[in-house]
């Protein structure tokens, strides 16, 4: 089942299992049941602390758990974990093997302290690049905690429990049958969902905490470069971010960052939090600004209040809060989200296999997403707001040469129909006709640019008409000690590169700032520089 390479590696890791653990098998005669017994095969083959019980009889099928020797409870895989899903195997016969996970050990004791009945369901597919984060936060729970139950099912295996829940869009998660949620979660995420009083105790960490030197609000590329240059001077650095990485998480692949020839999102994003903790940066997840408070005299302490009701204090901030997705903002939108409105081709495409779908956006985003669709799904419709098409040349030459796409431009998008639950329809406006057209369809991937995450900053620092925050070539705002940079800023070209370049300038100019203020008796107690 595995090819040479990968049973070396695989044979690398389970020489890392500490104790026995068991593959419980219920398996059948289709074709994935048959690869999948090689695959179990391949497993048993290459560990002494790894066997392999057939007897499973489980109602669906194929599929296996992963149990500590002796036991029958533990990670259940429905659908071969192939794809980006092998590692989240990987994880799961480590951790059960008695490996020890690479999680902050509070978020470990957070886990064993749920209390409750906690039957997850989670829908995956092997090409979605957000899946392996959720799969492995709820295999890292069921494997923790008892009261937990977790169930990883491939929905190409199981179209038919796919079709029955209306999953138009992975991963998808299930808690005792109930939608709980879908897109990228961390396990923090999840367990802070569980656990209702996780919000105040948090905020009570953070009120406890020293003032910073430098706080950076934001973990993407632009954040972690900040931190990585102020860590450097050796003064007392903090994160605080609503999801490490940012907007990267959702990045497929990265081709242009100088010096890495390709890699994808969520691999760039770990690396990006492992540099920032090599430096013993204290970084804050789950965090959310909600206000600014600048400092009341020259040197004195900036104030960040957070959503939870915590407030962080530093001597300087570098705000980069980065960017999301624009919403489209027609009827329909919010009603059908993960009902057929979707924002990640990469993730979702495979969902919408030999059916017909839209691309709202020209640019390089929504045309790269319509080639890519248009290898997967029937038909797909492109919809353009402008005149002509905005992205690189040779995209939209691939574009037209593709002989199941049509590109509509100078085309309003009205509306998203549907029925029963669902999407069934997109309504556009012809701009020089006025004409109103009715394309249906079963799927709508929005990709039209993005909208600065700066709305707390309103009154407090000044903002472009767009939203962005206005920075000078140092990366200052108009609140002395207060610093931005990345996608939230008005620096032309949203770049990985750029926003980590204007990371880096900005913690020189939070440096330069700090040496020359005086130190004030409330800050005295900040680390000296």
């Amino acid at each position: 089942m595995l090819d040479a390479t990968l049973k070396t590696q695989l044979q690398t890791y389970l020489g890392m299992l500490r104790q026995p653990i068991r593959l419980i098998a219920s398996l059948d005669d289709s074709d994935t049941g048959t690869e999948m017994r090689g695959l179990l095969d391949d497993i048993v083959s290459l560990s002494d602390k790894v066997t392999l019980d057939a007897s499973g009889n489980d109602a669906r099928k194929p599929s296996f758990v992963v149990a500590r020797d002796g036991e029958t409870k533990g990670v259940r895989f429905a659908g071969l974990p192939l794809g980006h899903e092998f590692t989240s195997l990987v994880l799961a016969l480590l951790w059960t093997g008695g490996h020890p996970p690479k999680v902050e050990a509070d978020v470990i004791e957070s886990i064993k302290a749920l209390d409750g009945d906690f039957s997850f369901e989670v829908y995956m597919s092997l090409t979605c690049h957000n899946c392996p984060d959720v799969v492995q936060a709820l295999s890292l729970m069921a494997i923790f905690n008892p009261k937990v139950k977790t169930v990883v099912i491939e929905g190409g295996a199981f179209q038919q429990e796919v079709t029955e829940r209306e999953i138009m869009a992975v991963p998808m998660v299930f808690l005792n049958g109930k939608v709980f949620g879908s897109g990228r979660m961390s396990v923090e995420e999840i367990v802070a969902k569980l656990d209702t009083n996780a919000g105040d105790r948090d905020a009570a960490r953070l009120n406890a905490k020293d003032p910073f030197d430098v706080l950076i609000v934001g973990g993407g590329p632009a954040g972690a470069a900040a931190a990585v240059y102020a860590a450097r001077k050796g003064i007392r650095v903090g994160v605080a971010a609503e999801r490490f990485g940012g907007q990267v998480n959702d990045t497929m692949a990265i081709e242009n960052y100088i010096s890495v020839l390709e890699t994808d999102g969520p691999k760039f994003a770990a690396a990006l939090e492992a540099q920032v903790r090599h430096y013993e940066v204290d970084i804050m997840n789950l965090q959310r600004a909600d206000k600014i408070v600048p400092a009341e005299e020259p040197g004195g302490l900036v104030q960040v209040q957070m959503a939870n009701g915590g407030v962080l204090q530093a001597r300087s901030v570098i705000l980069s809060t980065g960017a999301r997705w624009r919403n489209v903002n027609v009827p329909g939108e919010q009603e059908y989200k993960n009902k057929g409105v979707a924002y990640c081709p990469h993730c979702d495409g495979p969902l919408f296999k030999g059916k017909r779908t839209a691309v709202i956006g020209g640019g390089n985003s929504g045309v790269e997403a319509a080639i890519d669709l248009a290898g997967i799904v029937q038909h797909v419709t492109l919809v353009e707001f402008a005149d002509q098409l905005k992205a690189d040349a040779v995209l939209v030459s691939k574009l037209k040469s593709l002989p199941n796409v049509s590109i509509h431009v100078n085309a309003q998008t009205t509306e998203i129909t549907g029925a029963d639950g669902k999407v069934n329809g997109l309504k556009y406006k012809d701009r020089a006709t006025n004409e109103e057209h009715l394309v249906p369809l079963e799927g709508v991937f929005v990709q039209i640019g993005l909208v600065p995450n700066t709305e707390f900053l309103k009154g407090t620092v000044e903002l472009s008409r767009f939203g962005e925050i206005v920075v000078d070539t140092k990366g200052h705002t108009n609140v002395p000690g207060v610093f931005a940079a990345g996608d939230c800023t008005t620096v032309p070209y949203k770049q990985i590169v750029i926003a980590a370049g204007e990371g880096a300038k900005a913690a020189l100019s939070a440096f330069d700032h700090l040496i020359r203020q005086p130190v004030v008796a409330a800050a005295s107690e900040a680390v000296a520089v």
